[in-house]
């Protein structure tokens, strides 16, 4: 089912050596609401990356030059494209290829010929997860950010660690009132 306007479309990476399995996966994704880039082996798949942000990525694991495995090692090094979930897609239904797979660092294993529903549940369901995953744990009473390690910091902290944002500061009314609400020279300001 499609996404409805309001929500921006996810963005996958298809990595895959055949083009029509590109095709009908970019097919079936765009068909579905979903956003789909793609790259034919590792190496271009690695470089995507570095200019894009993916919310998933389909893996295939036989391709010429670096495998599927080595592909997914090399994204879980990478502290900054880490937290894509992976999916690997391929022919391979042997036990220790799935295990393989896993302990490179994959989220979800899918067999070719894939189940087209299953499969979008898949994605639905990491995508979600990875959405969720990414929400800011905030303090309801002193406004501190729980970070990645678990340490609860200030928010401006928070950001100048993890944005390039500048923050401007000022009060706003309902807190100008309650710091200073007594206080003479706020209320001449005011003009009471």
């Amino acid at each position: 089912m499609p996404l409805p306007n309001d929500i921006k479309p996810f963005l996958i990476l298809i990595v895959d050596d055949e083009p029509r399995n590109i095709q009908m996966l970019g097919s079936i994704l765009k068909s579905n609401g979903y956003r789909t880039e793609f790259a034919t082996n590792g190496e271009k798949a690695l470089d995507w990356l570095k200019h894009k942000e993916f919310d998933l990525i389909l893996l295939d694991i036989m391709m010429p030059g670096m495998d599927g495995y080595e592909v997914c090692k090399k994204i879980k090094a990478n502290k900054y494209i880490s937290h894509i979930p992976i999916i690997f897609l391929s022919a391979k239904t042997e036990s220790e290829d799935i295990v393989n797979a896993f302990s490179a660092g994959g989220t979800d294993y899918v067999t070719k010929p894939f189940n087209t529903p299953e499969l979008l549940a898949r994605i639905k369901t990491h995508v979600e997860i990875k959405t969720l995953r990414g929400l800011i744990p905030i303090c309801v009473n002193c406004k501190k950010l729980k970070n990645k390690e678990g340490v609860w910091q200030q928010i401006e902290a928070y950001f100048h660690a993890h944005t390039d944002a500048l923050l401007s500061h000022g009060l706003c009314h309902e807190c100008a009132e309650k710091l200073y609400g007594s206080e003479q020279w706020y209320k001449d300001r005011k003009g009471e």
